[in-house]
Formats: C-alpha cells, structure tokens, sequence
C-alpha cells in the first residue's frame, strides 16, 4: 500500500484537512478492510478499478468512481475488485458545507456522487479532468480550482457551530457541550438543529469520535497500556475506553492490532 497526503493552498487550509492518495496493487489474497470513523468529510475520486462496499456480511453496494462520504456513525468495510488508484479531498468537520447547499445530515453514512451535489455537467468535467490528469500535483490544482470557485457562491458556517467545532478540534473530543455552551441551554437547541444542517452529526458523536481517535493513534503510536490511553484521553476509565471502541470499530482494542482486516485503517492513523 502506498499512502501519502499532501497539505492544500493558504486560501483553503481552514476548510480543508489535507488531500491523500491511496494506490494498492490488485493481490486476490488481500482482505477487506474495515473504515472507520474519523470526524471528517471526504471528496475520492477512483482513478481506475470499482471498490465495493459491505452493507451485511455478504451483501454489498458498488463506490461511485467520484463521490463524498458524509460523517460517518459507524465502521464499514470495503473491497476492492482490481488495482486501488485513489485521490481524495478530507475536510475538516465544518469544512464540506461551505461547498454546497444540501444539508450535511443527508450524507451521512452514505456515498453521494458528485454530480448529486454539483451538478451532472459541472461533476463529469470535473471527473474527466482528475482521470485524465497527469499527476497528483496536477490533480490538486484542478481541485483547488474547483473548490475556490464553488467556496465564492455559499454562505459560510454559523459562528456557534465553528466555535464548538474548533473546541472539540483542540482538546481531542474530551469538553463537554455544556462547558463550550457555558451552560447556556437555550443555546443547546440552536446548536443541535445546525449542527446536523453543516456537520451531519450531532456535538456529542463529534466529540465521541474525536476522542476514539486520539485513543487510536495512541493505540498504534505509543504501544501504553489501555489504562494509561484511556486515562490520557479522558474517557471515564479503561472500560468506558472500550466500550466506546467497540461501539465505532467492533472490536476490542486487543483485537484491532495485527488484524489483518484493519491494515488499511492502521495505515491512516500511524
């Protein structure tokens, strides 16, 4: 597996994370690999072989070659049926909505195609540009392009959403609402019924699965004993830790190193 990211321009590094690309050698060995969440909106554009995605143990639905996927609230697992060539766009939780119109509720858990959300004109020139791009810088000027030009026609996030968004950022998921809301409840509704419009989530799942992360990283990172990394993130105790683990991944931490199903997602957080 080769994976690599790629920082954007100035003009879009508060919306946009960093861009990744993915390519994977077709082995009819290879085992499917689960996806976890990780509090982030992403834009993939398939370059050459269809991957499929499992909805049940046996049955599965087939990724557009260019589509979002919205937050997602639980793990999933993909296949691929031929060589991984893949380019994607990871916004940061606030970051999709200053693109388009349509709430981000409606994405979550779910791949959307672009031209769902940008048009079918609009979408299908954009997607022959990255087939037919010559490179992956190349491939991030198109986008950027794209992305400047559409960021010049939407309205930007509500400053209650950005505030809670940025607080979560930067303590890892562990402040409660109630702290960022200063026990303010009359703003709690407000914030609910936005929040799902520009994250698709609610505060609460953000911060759950912000915290799971910094857990995760440290789980692969740090090698501490699962007292110690439930202790550093904040959770509650260990078994709080893995209660949570196992709710977004469905397996133990134990379980999660070594396997060969969580390769992929292994080499994400590392």
């Amino acid at each position: 597996m080769n994976y690599q990211t790629f920082q954007p321009h100035p003009d879009l590094s508060a919306l946009v994370k960093f861009y990744w690309t993915l390519e994977v050698p077709f082995d009819p060995n290879n085992q499917k690999q689960k996806i976890i969440p990780d509090g982030c909106i992403e834009m993939t554009f398939n370059l050459e072989d269809k991957i499929k995605r499992y909805v049940s143990e046996k049955d599965y639905i087939i990724h557009p070659n260019s589509m979002v996927m919205g937050q997602r609230t639980k793990s999933y697992f993909i296949e691929p049926l031929g060589n991984v060539n893949s380019f994607a766009i990871c916004f940061y939780p606030y970051g999709f909505a200053n693109f388009i119109c349509t709430p981000l509720e409606n994405l979550v858990d779910v791949e959307t195609p672009i031209e769902s959300l940008f048009g079918e004109i609009p979408a299908k020139e954009l997607e022959q540009k990255m087939l037919q791009a010559a490179n992956t810088q190349e491939r991030i000027e198109i986008i950027e392009t794209f992305l400047l030009n559409k960021l010049n026609l939407n309205k930007t996030i509500e400053n209650l959403v950005k505030t809670t968004v940025d607080t979560l950022l930067a303590t890892n998921g562990s402040t409660s609402i109630n702290q960022i809301l200063k026990n303010d409840l009359s703003k709690r509704r407000q914030l609910e019924r936005n929040f799902k419009k520009q994250i698709g989530i609610s505060p609460k799942q953000l911060g759950k699965v912000l915290r799971l992360q910094t857990a995760l990283k440290m789980l692969l990172n740090d090698k501490e004993s699962l007292t110690n990394i439930a202790y550093e993130s904040e959770y509650f105790d260990q078994a709080h830790f893995i209660k949570d683990f196992k709710e977004f991944i469905g397996t133990t931490p134990k379980e999660f190193i070594g396997n060969e199903n969580m390769a992929l997602s292994t080499l994400f957080y590392k």
